[in-house]
């Protein structure tokens, strides 16, 4: 004993008395009293329920009339691109997927969100939320990198015109548009994974019209500020690196037109552009402000500006990007059995280099290729030159 005290070795008594101290604190632990959580098993859309009844029912009347006419103007755009030869090219392939994902992304959204206009306070299963959830964030995801694919698209049509074909070619095509679906998909797994690998405990009234990912982490009765985090890293990636690339593309455009000489020729440019920056600017603005801002109280106006991206701008891509196209309404008029527009112009003598390109079926991006490039206007001319000598 005295040999343990020299040591500094604590005696058999002390320790006899410490193991008693810790098992006296243990027992009293144990018997505190605990707060008693219960499991969530479903959750419920608060949605527009703050709003009276005849206001749900004119946003009922008003989305429903959207979403139809988001359905009919994509079931237009993939008939006139398939049935069309002439709209074979990259920029109606990637039209007709964007339309394609534009049309699933809203089928994971508007059905739910159209029934809990009429019936509020609609619960949903955990395992139907991830499922949304899911499918949200893939098609999401997705039409963001189609937007960026269709940018670059864009880039190459003006700025190397001469080198279009090659390098869009079908494979390329191909593996930009597998590559925007498969970004979708690994982005939705991890998000869908990382959300609902949280315990869910007594609160489940989702301060939304979907299952987002922010309104779910505010139901978390755990820790979520790793889970944020990643979120925030998967926004940057999702939205800024998209922008990034569009806003490249776009400056290096713009320095193109910028050298054009005739101000006709630079209207026409810029007209190209016009309806594609319109989308980008609409729908990464909206995306943006929602899931790159700070948290925030005021779920009513994230609500409302969630609408625009996922009522609106579904209904603006096919809309604004597609359908005042020249080409696209031949195509719809063909289909319906009409004769199109640029058929029924008959190229006069003396008539303007335009009027014969349009009357020869001469595609938009070949007659407003020498504004892009000096030796275009040699293929022009010489399209021009075979269409003379076939019709005199």
């Amino acid at each position: 004993m005295r040999l343990m005290m020299a040591l500094g070795q604590p005696s058999v008594s002390s320790l006899d008395a410490q193991l008693s101290h810790f098992i006296s604190f243990k027992s009293r632990f144990s018997s505190m009293p605990r707060p008693n959580f219960t499991a969530v098993t479903e959750f419920i859309f608060e949605g527009f329920s703050i709003f009276e009844w005849h206001s749900r029912l004119i946003l009922f009347v008003v989305f429903l009339a959207l979403y139809l006419l988001t359905l009919a103007s994509n079931a237009l755009i993939l008939t006139a691109i398939r049935l069309n030869r002439q709209l074979h090219t990259p920029m109606y392939f990637f039209l007709s997927v964007l339309s394609i994902s534009e049309t699933c992304y809203t089928l994971a959204i508007i059905p739910r969100m159209l029934s809990s206009l009429l019936s509020p306070q609609q619960a949903i299963s955990i395992r139907e939320c991830a499922t949304q959830l899911f499918f949200y964030l893939t098609f999401g995801v997705n039409n963001c990198f189609l937007l960026t694919a269709m940018g670059y698209d864009r880039y190459v049509a003006i700025c190397n015109p001469l080198r279009y074909s090659v390098i869009m070619g079908k494979r390329t095509c191909m593996q930009l548009a597998s590559g925007s679906w498969s970004i979708g998909l690994s982005t939705a797994i991890i998000q869908a994974s990382s959300v609902f690998s949280l315990p869910f405990c007594d609160a489940n009234i989702i301060s939304h019209f979907f299952c987002d990912v922010r309104p779910l982490m505010k139901l978390a009765c755990a820790d979520t500020t790793m889970k944020e985090f990643v979120t925030l890293l998967i926004s940057l990636c999702v939205l800024v690196l998209p922008m990034v690339l569009i806003f490249i593309s776009y400056v290096l455009i713009v320095t193109t037109i910028l050298k054009i000489a005739s101000a006709e020729g630079r209207k026409k440019a810029f007209a190209t552009c016009a309806s594609h920056l319109t989308v980008v600017i609409v729908h990464y603005g909206c995306t943006s402000f929602i899931y790159l801002k700070p948290k925030s109280q005021n779920s009513l106006q994230d609500r409302l500006i969630s609408v625009t991206y996922t009522v609106i701008t579904p209904l603006l891509n096919p809309v604004i990007y597609s359908l005042r196209n020249k080409e696209v309404k031949d195509a719809l008029l063909r289909a319906l059995g009409r004769k199109p527009l640029s058929q029924r112009l008959v190229p006069a003598p003396g008539s303007a280099p335009g009027h014969w390109a349009q009357a020869s079926g001469i595609s938009e991006a070949v007659t407003q290729a020498p504004i892009f490039d000096r030796s275009l206007g040699i293929c022009c001319a010489y399209n021009r030159a075979q269409y003379r000598e076939a019709h005199q």
